[in-house]
């Protein structure tokens, strides 16, 4: 054991246990640099930060540190749809070719928005790898996304759309907002601004770089000391280039997921994959979804849409990218046989590569984050998270 960084933040009277286990993930989880908040009935009972922001632990993390929260973003994203929908861009049971309808060719033409936001629609991996430059090309993107035929029949089965459901909800809202604005500039303006949070999908250029934390991505032996922490089939299937699980796990012109903290992918806007942020107030945004909106300016029928247990494909819970079940619901990952939390199926978020996990519980009135830079092999259920989260049901119990 080496003895821990600093660890610096507050949690309520009641909540020391979640300090102690955040202390013990830097004591005997090998964590480098983390934060973790929480907010229950719309009081911040949690708010935690320490170790390094930097890999060589030569700047400390700090409590306006920002970080990349790779799939967690999804959450963020699912709030920003949550929101136009609330407010009349759209339905969820519309299909997406009413508001966009170059999305309908190749059989997509009844595919609805609930059908595609539950990774239902089969258009999980793009039809060619990509790049920043790619990314940034609004129209090229929209008309390859469009153009996409499905890789299974839209409803019976779901997969995971690992970095694509991003762009189609991007595109659904650019096509529904009066201003035509993307889902990045949605979430900056009718999100984040209201709040005075910071999160970002797509980083501002004045955001001063070194308020961020760099990512220490895991390595190749690493990932194989840890291959029994992922699905078999879904290791198998990896092996193949060509498979539907490589083709969408592994879109981009980059080695590893820790090259997302690249400069370059950090200003384009990946919905899905690359959200920048402080965890205090991603837990914030949850914690609002999970009481009464708080001032987000969603409506109740809305929260009770995302409260709602997922409705699972025709063809059953296996997901045909990850290769074992799993649960979605409005972009917002749910409970499931795999991957349990909060107190029953009202519990929404999304985990992210890495580690990081966010994610609002009803039943508790609880909204949860929590993000390292020390990325670690797993799909979900990250034993620093995991720890975190249990000593917070324990207190609250």
């Amino acid at each position: 054991m080496t003895s821990p960084p600093s660890i610096h933040g507050t949690v309520a009277p009641g909540f020391e246990p979640v300090a102690e286990t955040f202390v013990e993930n830097f004591r005997r989880r090998d964590e480098l640099g983390a934060a973790c908040a929480a907010y229950h009935e719309g009081e911040k009972v949690v708010d935690l930060w320490g170790g390094f922001r930097t890999v060589a632990r030569s700047k400390p993390w700090t409590e306006d540190t920002l970080v990349l929260v790779f799939s967690t973003t999804k959450g963020m994203a699912a709030t920003a749809v949550a929101h136009a929908q609330s407010n009349g861009l759209f339905e969820y049971d519309d299909t997406v070719a009413t508001h966009w309808p170059a999305f309908g060719q190749n059989g997509k033409d009844e595919i609805t928005i609930r059908e595609l936001l539950a990774h239902q629609g089969g258009v999980a991996a793009p039809r060619r790898k990509l790049n920043p430059g790619r990314i940034a090309d609004t129209e090229t993107l929209s008309s390859m996304l469009a153009s996409k035929r499905p890789e299974w029949t839209p409803g019976r089965r779901h997969g995971y759309h690992s970095f694509t459901l991003g762009w189609y909800e991007s595109e659904l809202i650019r096509r529904t907002d009066p201003e035509g604005r993307t889902l990045g500039q949605y979430f900056a303006d009718e999100i984040a601004a209201p709040l005075d949070a910071e999160f970002y999908v797509g980083l501002p250029d004045d955001v001063s770089r070194d308020r961020i934390a760099e990512i220490d991505g895991y390595s190749v032996a690493e990932f194989v000391t840890h291959i029994r922490q992922f699905p078999w089939r879904m290791v198998l299937s990896l092996l193949s280039p060509r498979s539907l699980s490589s083709r969408a796990l592994d879109c981009f012109e980059i080695d590893s997921p820790a090259e997302l903290d690249r400069p370059s992918y950090r200003s384009v806007e990946i919905p899905s994959g690359n959200g920048i942020g402080r965890v205090r107030d991603i837990a914030e945004i949850y914690g609002m979804l999970a009481t009464d909106g708080g001032d987000l300016d969603i409506g109740t029928d809305t929260l009770d849409e995302l409260r709602r247990p997922p409705n699972p494909p025709r063809q059953g819970p296996v997901d045909l990218v990850l290769k074992t079940e799993s649960a979605y619901s409005l972009g917002y990952s749910k409970p499931s046989s795999n991957f349990r939390f909060g107190r029953s199926t009202a519990a929404f978020g999304t985990p992210g590569a890495g580690g990081s996990f966010a994610f609002g519980d009803p039943d508790e009135g609880l909204g949860f984050a929590y993000a390292p830079n020390r990325m670690k092999p797993q799909l979900w259920d990250d034993p620093r998270e995991r720890a975190l989260r249990k000593a917070l049901y324990d207190c609250l119990d």
